[in-house]
């Protein structure tokens, strides 16, 4: 560690009180210099992506995230007012909810909110919510699984204010996923036993014409906004996906899409010195040896920056966890994240970051502002904010003093707009990083793989229930009569008896395990 390596490893942006410090990373000049060919590709495949380029070739699809906080970017007039028009709308619906124009079929005010989404459509606005969202108008809540016991626990929850008092927020690009679709016949089944009518109370955000967009106009929702197919669910927190949760709940959405579009003009810029995102994918590159050869750890030192490291793991691990190249070779690339906040993580895994194996780089994340107001003293003349920069310093330390690699991202403090302005810097991180390991960032081919196993593992499942009997029978003589799998029987069938549909009886060994009705 040294001072002239941190002058000359250092991004800052003074107009923004931003800095990214790679000064242990220990990236060679010549590093960067063997790399600047696919540094410049990467330059030029963004400009194209902004100018309207199909950038998901697998799906045929542009890619237009950046449009969103700069509509005038968008490469045709329909599509600049496929972004504005939206915001607009969303803008005049939230102000209608907080005035009263838009009250709850039983009269008043909503006064709570229910979002139904999995992936990109419940991380990105679960991130908006715990960031800046603590003096939120209306709390917001979440159904983003197909646990049935989870979901009983948030209508338990929202039971308390009341469901007549709670607005119903459901995102699905397609309507077609499992998860959400799932969710949201549950809260109808819950508003239905409470004699209310579901689509009085509920909202969606949806491709048009969509499986969710009928349903939704059959029901008579109150408001439906559009979810188009150039924006990815993962980087979707700056669409209506994030938008209409976080105008709902009273945030500053144009401070947050004030923020990414500052990033953007930071990170369009050509010299890859002084562009953090660049910086930071050629960090990624360096570190990884553009394998994915070690992960990143997220540790941010802010509590309310605490699911920052979840809405990561799917950025990074969704849009680089490929097999194929785009040149259709076996690449098996990506970059596994993990974290939760410092110096929380120095009571959990840091032991293992500082002695244990050495697989991972460190990406800290430091707010510079300790709090709102004044802070007492802890010890003569220090606070806990003191504690917390002493606790991130000396972990920078410690880490770097065992040969652990670590980056540092400075933001002043955790507003609107700098939340956007992280979430734009490593959404374009993302996108320079694949190109430089020639990968499609903007499709998930294996998320639909598991999807269709699911499908296939429910059709057994259902032919199962069709040929149980009072007699007992093991997962063998059924399978052997619907000609299936003998393990994937004995799962369904175990599944069937730990919710009450068979009985079991125990064997010395699964093969001997007996069901009956």
């Amino acid at each position: 560690m040294s001072w002239p390596s941190y002058n000359s490893a250092l991004v800052r942006y003074p107009l923004h009180g931003f800095s990214l410090d790679l000064s242990l990373m220990d990236i060679e000049p010549a590093y960067v210099a063997a790399l600047q060919p696919k540094i410049d590709k990467a330059f030029s495949d963004m400009v194209a992506l902004e100018a309207g380029a199909i950038a998901n070739p697998d799906e045929g699809r542009m890619v237009g995230h950046y449009w969103l906080r700069n509509a005038d970017l968008a490469p045709t007039a329909e599509l600049k007012n496929a972004v504005l028009q939206p915001i607009a709308a969303l803008k005049a619906f939230a102000e209608k909810i907080h005035t009263g124009a838009i009250t709850a079929p039983s009269g008043g005010a909503f006064e709570q909110i229910l979002l139904i989404g999995i992936g990109g459509s419940a991380l990105g606005p679960q991130l908006v919510s715990e960031a800046i969202g603590q003096d939120a108008r209306l709390p917001l809540y979440f159904f983003d699984n197909t646990d049935p016991a989870g979901m009983d626990t948030v209508i338990a929850k929202l039971s308390q204010v009341g469901l007549g008092k709670t607005l119903v927020l459901v995102i699905s690009k397609s309507g077609g996923t499992a998860e959400t679709r799932n969710g949201m016949l549950e809260a109808k089944a819950a508003y239905e036993a409470a004699g209310l009518d579901f689509g009085r109370h509920a909202c969606a955000v949806t491709g048009d014409g969509s499986k969710l967009f009928e349903y939704a106009t059959a029901h008579q929702f109150l408001a439906l906004f559009p979810m188009e197919d150039w924006v990815g669910g993962r980087t979707s927190v700056l669409s209506t996906v994030g938008l209409v949760p976080a105008a709902l709940q009273g945030l500053d959405i144009d401070a947050m899409l004030a923020g990414a579009a500052a990033m953007d003009v930071e990170t369009r810029k050509q010299d890859a010195s002084q562009n953090a995102a660049m910086q930071l994918a050629i960090a990624w590159h360096h570190a990884t040896k553009g394998k994915g050869e070690k992960d990143m750890v997220v540790l941010p030192y802010k509590d309310s920056l605490v699911l920052f490291s979840k809405y990561l793991q799917q950025l990074v691990m969704e849009s680089l966890g490929k097999e194929l190249d785009l040149d259709g070779n076996i690449a098996h690339q990506g970059i596994a994240v993990y974290g939760n906040k410092g110096s929380t993580d120095q009571h959990a895994y840091v032991q293992q970051l500082r002695d244990g194996v050495n697989n991972f780089f460190a990406t800290f994340i430091e707010v510079r502002k300790g709090r709102s107001g004044n802070s007492i003293e802890v010890d003569p003349g220090t606070t806990t904010a003191d504690y917390l920069q002493g606790f991130l310093r000396g972990t920078r330390k410690a880490l770097h003093a065992a040969g652990r690699k670590s980056l540092t991202i400075s933001i002043p403090e955790v507003t609107p707009f700098n939340l956007g302005l992280l979430i734009a810097l490593f959404e374009r991180t993302v996108s320079f990083y694949a190109t430089l390991v020639n990968i499609n960032a903007y499709h998930q081919p294996g998320v639909e793989a598991g999807k269709k196993a699911a499908g296939a593992f429910l059709e057994t499942l259902n032919t199962v229930r069709g040929h149980l009997t009072a007699t007992a029978k093991t997962a063998d003589e059924i399978a052997t009569e619907i000609d299936a799998d003998p393990e994937d029987v004995y799962h369904c069938l175990t599944h069937l008896s730990a919710n009450g549909e068979v009985q079991i009886s125990i064997g010395a060994r699964p093969a001997e395990d007996s069901f009956q009705l």
